[in-house]
Parts: C-alpha cells; structure tokens; sequence
C-alpha cells in the first residue's frame, strides 16, 4: 500500500491526513510542539505507523508524498522571535522602513503608534549608489560602504542580510554587486535581495517583503533541514513538498530562497480543500472557514478561484507576494475570555495554545477558553473528546469560568459561559463580512464550507448571523487544511514591472513581448527543474492596470493569446468590470486612459490529486448511529433540553438529523440547531441546511 500525507503544523494541534491509493482516508491529530515544531510531525508519523502496525522505518518507506504546511514564520514574526537582521540600501532611504507609506493606518486614534521595524536604525545601513527609474545609472555604487557595513554586521552577529536598492526592479546591477560582497564576506548569512524576492516598483513594499523574508530566512531553513533530516534518518524517500501563502506547492530547497512565501503557508490550504469539496455538490463559489485551537481564518472562493491579493499584511508589516487573501482572527477552541476596561467580556485573541491548553484539558491551564465554555454549554462531551483519548475536567471548567467570567459580570455560570460562545459566533461572522461584505459580495449568496476541529459547533451559529442557509462540512473538516495540501498543484510567482500608457499605440511592442518571454522561460525552467512533465505545465498571466491619476491598480486576469495579440480593448473591459465591481464605478464611458504597472505570471504544475471514495447508500435513517441523548444549551430556548447525540463515524450517505442534535466525530463535533436538518453525502461529508418551513432564527 503506497500513502500520501498532509501536514498541518497549528499553534495548538499539528493535523494529519493520510490517505491511500484506495482512496481510503485516516485523520490524525497530536499536539504541536512550540519548542520544535518537527516534534510534533514525528510524533503523528510514529502514531500512524503504529496504527498500521508496523515500525516508523517501514511506514515512511512506503509514503510517496508528504505535503507540510508550516506556521514557523508566522509565529516567528508575531512574536517578534526573528533573526538578526541587517538591511543594505540606497544612501537617502534608511529610514523608509521606519516611516513606511506615511500614512496612519488608524486616522482618527491619537494613540496610535506605528509597529517598531524588524530592523533597527543602528542596522539599516545606508550605500552611495543611484538607478533612475527607467534603469539607467546615475551614481556608481561606493564598493567601500558595502564592505565597512558587512564589517559592522559581522561585528553585531547578523545572521540574515536584506539588500534593496531603488529602482533595482529596472535595474538590478548594484544590487547584484552587493550580493557578491556579501556572499564572499559572509558566507553563512542567509542573504535576501529584493530583485529575486519582489521586482517590482514601490520602494516601502519591496524593502519591507525583502526584509521579512530575510528575518525569517534562517528559522524556516533551520526548521526544514531538521526535519528533512529526521525524516530521512528514518527512511523516508519520496517527494517533499512545502505549502505557501498563493495556495501552490514547492521544494523545500526553492521555499527556503523565499521564506517569506510561507507566511500564510497553513491557511491558504483551506480555499484549496474547499474547491475540491464544494465541487462535489456542483458549487463554484463558497466561504471557508476553519477554526482551529488558536485562530479562526475565513477565505472568499467566487467560479472556483481564490481571491489573492499583493497587498498583504503580517502583523501590521507589508507583504508584497501573492497570498491568498485570507482574513484570520485570534478566535479558536483556546481562545481565552477576559473583561476589558470597560467591563465588557471579550474572547480572545489570546489563546491557551497545545501548552497549557483550555482548563478542561487538566493540563494546567488556569484561564478560561471557549472550549470550556463549550464543554458547560453541552456542545463537547467530558467523555468523547478526541474520541475518547482525553477526558475533560468539566468542574475545573466550571470553577475557572464562575471566578474569573461570571462572578466580576454577575451572571450565573450558564449567561457567562453562553455569553462566551455568543462573542465567539459574532467576533468569527464578523471576520466573513470583512472578506465578503467589504469587497461588495453578499454572503448569503455563498455555500459554507467549515473546517477545524472546533468549527462545527459555531457553523450553524454563524451561518445565522450572516443568513447563509448551507453548510456544508466536510469528512475531513477537523484537519481541512492537511486535505487542502493533497490537492494543491505546484505555483511559482514571477513579477516584471512595465510602467506605460495603456492603449496600442503607446506600449513599446518589443519590450512587452520580450517580458512575456522572460517570465514563460523562468516558468518553464523551475517547472522542468522540479520534473513536471511539459502537458502539466500551464500559465497564467495578469496585468496590473490603474486609471491615470490613481495610487493603486487592480490585477486582472488575462488570457495568454490575448496578451500575445495584444487585445488592449478586451483586456482593458476586464479591468472596467473588475473595477466596478470593487469599487461601484469605472470610467469606460469617459474613456479615462489606463495605465500598466505590472505584469504577473503564475507558473502551475499540475500534480495528481488522491480520489474520494464514494461510499454505498444508506438510507435516510441515521438511528442506527444514535448513541444516547444528554443536555445540551439551545440558544433559541435560551435553556437546556435533552437532544439526540449520534456518532458521526457510524453515519453513512443518505442519513438524515433534523435538530436539534449534536453529532460527535472522534476529531470534532457538530452542532445542528432546531432550525437545520443535516444529511450525509456520499464521500461521507454533511451538508446542513435551514429547514424552509422554520424560521430565520437563533435556535
């Protein structure tokens, strides 16, 4: 039997999905290990190998693939637990990176202080060198200020160095001089220059995606080489891939040049496993949502294509390379309750994390999560946690919640811990609107697809705030973005900034062209590098266009025999609609000359996807998956009643649950309110509905 593996390394679990060539799928999930994530990812690997019954060596020698998504850089960057880092640029621009766009980012809050830089001013270290825009050079490089600097960094322990001259985008000849320098000088340093990282005008975003890229260089290099080695030590030999911010795949050795297109490696799986999911039941356009132990991530899917964005942010800092745009809260089964200034109960976005853990979980933890409120509310059995593997202590529960929620809000245990859930349900809605509302889609138009092992319980709750009538949650929703990596194709982003005029006449047709070619070799070459057969290999290009007199432009999707035509008009009408539909205007009638920044191309390679396997009907009577009934908290009733409790793991396609009731799966738990019914597909997922006859209520 030949496997395949998904990695999905959390703040509080590291989730598995193992899957044969059967289509035969297990689940596992163990708690991560902040310390040393690739503790975590052996332990899973030694307990799936004991499940198969045979020892770790074995069982890797028969893994073909094993996809990892990684939350090391972005864990790095929120705690500010980055490399020491040193930053070369042009004599002038030093502080660039302290003052960034010089724009407050909070107008109307007098407190409002800008994040402090990665890079102290004392380590941004200016040279004498000068490249106009259009790339010719106006001061040689001073060779001497390169050198005294890489002498002061050698003295201060550096162990990343950021280089990033202006306009090196059109001209990148000083920068690669400096590379030089500082690879004979410092052969050790992980070393970042801004012509590889981000070739592209705007000075603040480059220096700044340079900068976190090299920051976090040597934590994602030393990470993979430990545990590429641990992995090979025990005899594993097939293809290792890496999951990045664009939803694509790649080799460790090509990720580790760009660490800073890991920083939203785990989440952008998750738009990925729903595409493959919701196309099951004929959708294009959905909302995701996975809810882990730590945070809550939510990601609009419209035709079956992820929104991405070039405008990133990580912990306020700007990130310029294609990510999906995912909006992502401190909101998850750890998050923990407090009571502000004012009084007011807030949840998160502090979380208990894998260590201590919620109260519940009796392993120290002293504050309480929602977890725990969801343990008191009924939603979570004391018994059944993690199918049974770990029993939750509902009187520490209790006892945290009534000290530290209930007593300074004077409320009864059961108003504090449902006001707790509450908060969780508006504060997670509240984060769909962000990446729908706000860019002029309405939710209620969109299937949800939920994942994390603590999502199903606030599906239901949430899909009422936002008046969205279908859920669907899939098998393997409890480690959906460990899926979303087995079903993800290879991608490499390329960027080449071409600032011109956008109409026939005035674009420079060589020029154009001959960037096109550029950007389809560098595609073809990394492809064919990584062994990708050529009938697997695709393109896909996007311009990005912008009114004359505007600050930011808009990336549209362009067809390759468009752009090799030269179709100004039809790509132009794809940038009117796309800016009508982000903004509610264009001006095609007033013929308002547009103008090209950039060109984008995205570089796929196909891989095999694992196949789902359908399961045989039956039937529609799920009482043979009925394990009990107990008390559970019915928002609509604002009280408890005994509903029915099935197992999730004994229902086949064709079962159906009417609330209330709650089905427990040895890796989550779903709560379905009076108002839904609920129906188990053929490849073992459930799609939860309102019942048309009920009203639109809480319940």
């Amino acid at each position: 039997m030949i496997f395949k593996i998904g990695v999905d390394v959390g703040g509080t679990f590291t989730d598995f999905l193992l899957m044969d060539n059967e289509g035969n799928s297990d689940i596992f999930k163990v708690l991560s290990s902040p310390e040393d994530p690739s503790i975590a990812v052996m332990n899973g690997l030694n307990q799936m190998a004991g499940t198969k019954g045979i020892s770790l060596r074995s069982f890797l020698g028969k893994i073909e693939i094993i996809v990892h998504g990684t939350t090391v850089t972005t864990n790095a960057v929120l705690t500010g637990n980055v490399s020491k880092t040193g930053l070369l640029t042009t004599k002038g621009f030093r502080d660039a990176l302290q003052m960034r766009r010089g724009i407050r980012e909070e107008l109307y809050n007098n407190k409002y202080l800008q994040p402090a830089p990665i890079v102290p001013r004392h380590l941004r270290l200016p040279v004498l060198e000068r490249t106009d825009y259009a790339g010719n050079l106006i001061t040689k490089m001073d060779e001497n200020e390169v050198i005294k600097a890489i002498e002061l960094f050698k003295e201060q322990g550096i162990e990343a160095v950021a280089v990033c001259f202006m306009h090196s985008y059109a001209n990148n000849i000083h920068e690669r001089k400096a590379e030089e320098i500082v690879q004979k000088m410092m052969p050790d340093v992980y070393l970042s220059v801004s012509s590889s990282v981000l070739p592209q005008i705007r000075f603040y975003d480059r220096v700044s995606t340079t900068v976190l890229n090299a920051a976090v260089g040597p934590i994602l290099k030393g990470y993979l080489s430990k545990l590429t080695i641990r992995l090979s030590e025990n005899g594993f030999s097939g293809i290792f891939l890496i999951m990045q911010s664009n939803g694509g795949v790649t080799t460790p050795e090509a990720v580790t040049k760009l660490a800073a297109s890991t920083l939203l490696s785990g989440p952008a799986a998750a738009p990925i496993a729903g595409i493959a999911y919701a196309d099951l039941h004929g959708q294009k356009s959905f909302i995701t949502v996975d809810m882990g132990g730590t945070s809550f991530d939510a990601a609009l899917v419209k035709d079956a294509q992820p929104i991405v964005t070039m405008d990133g942010k990580v912990d306020r800092m700007a990130l310029a390379l294609p990510m999906m745009e995912i909006n992502t809260i401190g909101a998850g089964g750890g998050s923990i309750a407090w009571i502000d200034e004012g009084g007011l109960l807030r949840m998160g976005p502090k979380s208990a994390g894998a260590k201590p853990g919620p109260v519940c979980y009796g392993l120290g933890g002293k504050e309480p999560s929602c977890s725990d409120a969801n343990l008191i509310l009924g939603y979570l059995s004391s018994d059944f946690f993690a199918g049974g593997k770990m029993k939750l202590d509902k009187k520490a529960a209790e006892a945290a919640i009534k000290n530290m929620v209930a007593k300074p809000l004077k409320m009864n245990l059961i108003e504090a811990a449902y006001g707790m859930y509450h908060i969780m349900n508006v504060n997670m809605a509240s984060a769909i609107r962000e990446i729908s509302v706000q860019r002029g889609f309405d939710p209620r138009d969109f299937l949800l697809v939920c994942g994390g092992g603590a999502g199903p319980i606030h599906a239901a709750m949430i899909a009422l705030e936002l008046e969205i009538s279908k859920i669907l949650i899939p098998k393997e929703s409890s480690i959906f973005c460990a899926a979303g990596m087995l079903l993800s194709d290879l991608k490499h982003d390329f960027v080449k900034s071409f600032h011109t005029p956008f109409f026939y006449e005035s674009i420079q047709k060589q020029l154009f062209f001959s960037l096109i070619t550029d950007l389809e070799s560098k595609g073809e070459k990394i492809l064919s590098n990584e062994h990708i057969p050529k009938e697997k290999r695709r393109f896909q290009f996007f311009l990005d266009l912008r009114y004359i007199g505007q600050y930011h432009e808009v990336s549209v999707p362009v067809g390759i025999d468009d752009i090799k035509a030269l179709r100004v008009e039809k790509m132009g009408d794809s940038f009117h609609a796309e800016h009508n539909r982000l903004y509610g205007y264009d001006l095609k009638k007033e013929k308002t000359v547009m103008e090209l920044v950039n060109i984008r191309m995205t570089a796929i390679g196909t891989t095999d996807k694992p196949a789902f396997r359908k399961e045989k009907f039956a039937g529609t009577d799920a009482s043979p998956a009925l394990k009990g009934k107990r008390q559970v908290f019915l928002p609509s009733k604002m009280d408890f009643a005994f509903i029915d409790i099935y197992d999730g793991d004994k229902m086949g396609y064709g079962n159906k649950v009417k609330g209330p009731a709650i089905i427990e799966q040895k890796n989550t738990t779903l709560f379905v309110p009076s108002v839904f019914e609920i129906e188990c597909d053929q490849y073992g997922s459930f799609m939860m509905t309102i019942i048309k006859d009920k009203a639109l209520t809480h319940s």
